[in-house]
């Protein structure tokens, strides 16, 4: 499930079962936020834009792997840049995404197999 802010408005929240994820233009510093049910973390635009990015390809990455797999093989993907690193781990249609900030404030998340299309499809929506 999404759910939806005016997209005319300088706050979107989107969330679901598992996953959150945000952005505000109307602030200065900390733009972007990305979290689950118990926890959240909020990254500055380039941190968020480096989030969205990464776990697009990384979604990407997937769907192309599943047909170099054989049928019960998993994979681990991993791609970086300078402020964050996202990591996903599974079958190329239920796998689960772990990032870490690697920025001064060193913080980490995980979204389960469950909560991981809704959160890809979510940033696609932001993006658009």
């Amino acid at each position: 499930m999404l759910n939806f802010t005016d997209r005319n408005s300088a706050k979107k929240l989107l969330r679901g079962d598992g996953w959150r994820i945000g952005f505000r233009s109307d602030v200065d510093l900390y733009k972007g936020l990305v979290g689950a049910e118990s926890w959240a973390i909020e990254l500055t635009e380039s941190e968020f834009k480096d989030f969205c990015k990464l776990a697009s390809q990384l979604a990407e990455t997937m769907q192309v792997m599943a047909s170099e797999l054989s049928d019960g093989e998993k994979i681990c993907c991993t791609l970086e840049t300078e402020d964050i690193c996202l990591e996903v781990n599974g079958y190329p249609h239920d796998f689960n995404l772990h990032f870490q900030l690697l920025t001064g404030r060193r913080s980490e998340g995980f979204w389960d197999e469950g909560a991981v299309p809704f959160l890809i499809e979510a940033i696609a929506h932001l993006l658009n």
